[in-house]
């Protein structure tokens, strides 16, 4: 399944939402990506997310059903110089 969303910002994050089984997801992309438009390809939990203007691959990765957001796995704040 192809899906079409706009990453959103948050607070401190960006994320594209994807109802999965029922519930709205929340997958962490990074600020860097707010207000760009990506395609979601969804592949029973296996979710890629690819930029819809260039096709760059951002984010791979599996759903993990136990949560609602999908973090990143990178440490929360900026990145230490």
């Amino acid at each position: 399944m192809v899906s079409a969303s706009r990453v959103v910002s948050g607070m401190s994050a960006a994320a594209a939402a994807l109802r999965v089984a029922g519930r709205l997801r929340h997958i962490g992309v990074g600020r860097t990506y707010a207000g760009t438009y990506v395609f979601l390809l969804v592949q029973d939990l296996d979710i890629r997310v690819i930029d819809a203007a260039t096709g760059e691959l951002l984010r791979d990765l599996t759903i993990d059903p136990r949560r609602d957001y999908q973090p990143t796995g990178r440490p929360p704040g900026p990145t230490p110089k």
